[in-house]
């Protein structure tokens, strides 16, 4: 039997398809409803579990000349991060300005800090972009190439800082200055190949498994370890300078780092209580006792978590209304 003429709607599969229902509109405005909900309760819950009390009482301790120290330099690391997606927007050719790309990871970098990769690196930035029209296969290759860049200048200054700091014994644990350059050493291997890669392919994408990512060429690498290493040179710095330079800025460096790590492990929302932990066992020393080291790091988090997060949910808030308003 012959089958009967479909119509246009149902023709179309998949997703086209479901876009033609009458009930499409309505769940795309109850899933944005839901997901900024969502990221208002994760902000919410995320602020009562700080100690507002140490954080003020750190600050209060502090010279303004340093607060004022730590925040640039506090700042400074956001505005690098944020040329990271200056790399994506490179290789994957979309269409959006340099600030525009830098407001975009500017604005979703607090979230990934206080809120997890999830909600700032795929959430958030995932919903900037596709506002302006950016496809999600192109947001993928984006935050794909950023996560690579964060942690190539990551291991390029692994291998540099066995040989500038040795980490004291920690709860009777402890490592040879042997086993840690050796280890440094190793990791500094793979940016070195990440680079060659870049030169042997020349630009060309690399395909697993139907996916498409592609690869800068090998001056680009460079600049992606120049700048990921600035960065979490600015993150130690800014540590270091709350620390008031009582401490060797190698060990404010692998605090900050050791600390990262830690918390990633342990899958903790913003490390909240690992980089404090990670930082009073290694920084405890005189001239320092606990107390003033756990001040520091205080500041520290209220200085590059908290701070930067109002700010870029105000932003997040403006770019929503704006667009609801150009909708409508």
């Amino acid at each position: 039997m012959a089958r009967p003429p479909s119509t246009t709607a149902d023709a179309l599969t998949g997703w086209r398809s479901m876009a033609q229902r009458p009930w499409w509109p309505w769940l795309k405005r109850s899933a944005v409803a839901l997901f900024l909900t969502l990221v208002a309760w994760l902000i919410l819950r995320h602020a009562r579990l700080v100690d507002w009390h140490a954080v003020l009482h750190a600050l209060r301790n502090l010279p303004v000349s340093v607060l004022a120290m730590g925040g640039a330099l506090a700042l400074a690391s956001h505005l690098t991060y944020g040329t990271f997606d200056w790399v994506g927007r490179q290789c994957s050719r979309h269409r959006l300005g340099l600030f525009a790309t830098l407001g975009i990871a500017m604005t979703s970098y607090p979230f990934i800090l206080n809120l997890g990769s999830l909600i700032g690196g795929v959430g958030v930035r995932y919903r900037l972009y596709s506002r302006r029209g950016v496809d999600p296969g192109t947001i993928g290759q984006v935050v794909a190439i950023s996560i690579v860049t964060n942690w190539l200048g990551y291991l390029v200054l692994m291998a540099v800082l066995p040989w500038l700091w040795q980490p004291p014994p920690v709860a009777g644990w402890s490592v040879t200055s042997g086993q840690w350059r050796t280890g440094g050493m190793l990791l500094g291997c793979l940016p070195l190949a990440y680079v060659w890669l870049c030169a042997l392919r020349a630009g060309r994408a690399f395909t697993w498994r139907g996916h498409s990512l592609p690869w800068p060429r090998w001056p680009v690498a460079l600049w992606q370890v120049a700048a990921s290493a600035c960065n979490w040179m600015f993150m130690g710095a800014a540590l270091w300078t709350v620390l008031q330079g009582q401490v060797a800025y190698p060990a404010a460096l692998a605090t900050v780092m050791l600390g990262a790590v830690a918390g990633l492990v342990l899958r903790v929302p913003a490390g909240l209580g690992v980089l404090e932990a990670v930082g009073v066992a290694l920084l405890t020393a005189p001239p320092l006792d606990s107390a003033e080291v756990l001040a520091a790091l205080l500041a520290y988090r209220a200085l590059y978590y908290f701070a930067p997060l109002l700010p870029a949910t105000l932003a997040l808030g403006a770019a929503e209304l704006h667009w609801r308003q150009r909708a409508a």
